[in-house]
């Protein structure tokens, strides 16, 4: 009870921000609901569910004391393969081109709106695992680490925008996921397209996660 007492009074803003911005997105879809009398973009919500997951997760860690080595372990093994659905949520974009000419400028404020909480969820997740990194870690190594997880979560968003693969798919179709992703791997010459989302949204990300690290810097320091 008292870290969760705990938990709350810390990240009140962070809370109190993500939930006006969160309802605004859900506002937002509700009135291209009415509009359009179309459910389509309600898988929006089940999205920014997911990308929640990892955010709640370094959220909790960091409320804590320090776990042991084998616990940190599978809490980052948890935290990792539902980390690509975060930023998943920007590839929503893709779903404009079935808008109708009429309220695109709607659709494109309701698919934003979603992307930039996801996005946002993505990057105070990473800040909070690159401090729980730092305590297991030197840190040229938690750098490493966290170039690492950036690229890979390009990959996860691959996997899942264009293989159509779930983050639970790792427990219910292994074999089919480990499968598609050794062949990319194997066969780089095939797969172009795998590798140049990969580099490109890693890269994006990577570039995100780092103005998004130095600006929260400035804001401390002012």
């Amino acid at each position: 009870m008292n870290t969760i007492k705990t938990l709350l009074f810390n990240r009140f803003k962070i809370f109190y921000l993500l939930g006006i911005s969160i309802t605004l997105s859900i506002v937002l879809l509700m009135i291209r609901m009415k509009l359009t009398h179309s459910y389509f973009f309600l898988f929006l919500i089940w999205n920014l569910f997911l990308a929640i997951i990892p955010f709640a997760i370094t959220t909790y860690l960091v409320s804590i004391p320090k776990l042991n080595k084998i616990g940190f372990v599978i809490w980052f093994c948890i935290w990792l393969l539902f980390l690509p659905n975060a930023p998943y949520i920007i590839t929503d974009l893709l779903h404009l081109k079935i808008s109708s000419s009429h309220l695109l400028w709607l659709d494109i404020l309701v698919v934003s709106s979603f992307a930039l909480n996801g996005l946002l969820m993505f990057l105070l997740s990473l800040l909070d695992m690159e401090t729980l990194l730092n305590q297991y870690l030197k840190v040229k190594k938690t750098r490493f680490t966290m170039i690492l997880i950036l690229f890979l979560s390009g990959f996860g968003v691959y996997l899942g925008r264009f293989l159509r693969y779930n983050s639970w798919e790792i427990i219910q179709s292994p074999l089919s996921l480990f499968n598609d992703i050794f062949n990319i791997i194997s066969h780089p010459n095939q797969h172009l397209e795998a590798w140049l989302f990969t580099f490109l949204f890693g890269l994006f990300l990577s570039i995100g996660f780092w103005m998004f690290k130095n600006l929260t810097s400035i804001e401390k320091i002012i």
